[in-house]
């Protein structure tokens, strides 16, 4: 079993930035690729960035060059450093991970708004 806990989320002003942290405990080191994943009100979750254990990355097209995904294998750790923001960032953050199971964190509110 692996557990997933977000943080960093809350309200932001459009181009600002934020920090979102997942620590992963349990089974952690059995983890191969973690992402960022986000579902606003109506829409179907969708991905926002990926990155394997030893460091690939990939970004859906929306967040180029605006968000940053990154990891910390000796913590267990993966970050979305989230800049520019903007209304349409706005969505729960989901933190998932891809071991022999797929697990997801319980989520948390991001929130762009002047």
């Amino acid at each position: 079993q692996v557990q997933l806990v977000e943080s960093g989320g809350g309200l932001v002003q459009p181009g600002g930035s934020l920090r979102l942290s997942c620590v992963a405990s349990g089974r952690s080191y059995s983890i191969n690729n973690m992402g960022w994943y986000r579902q606003a009100p109506g829409n179907q979750r969708e991905l926002v960035a990926a990155i394997t254990r030893r460091g690939s990355t990939h970004y859906a097209d929306s967040v180029k060059g605006r968000f940053t995904v990154s990891r910390d294998n000796a913590k267990n750790t993966v970050y979305l450093q989230m800049n520019s923001l903007k209304p349409e960032d706005t969505a729960v953050y989901y933190c998932n991970a891809d071991a022999l199971f797929t697990y997801w964190g319980q989520g948390t509110q991001v929130t762009v708004s002047a």
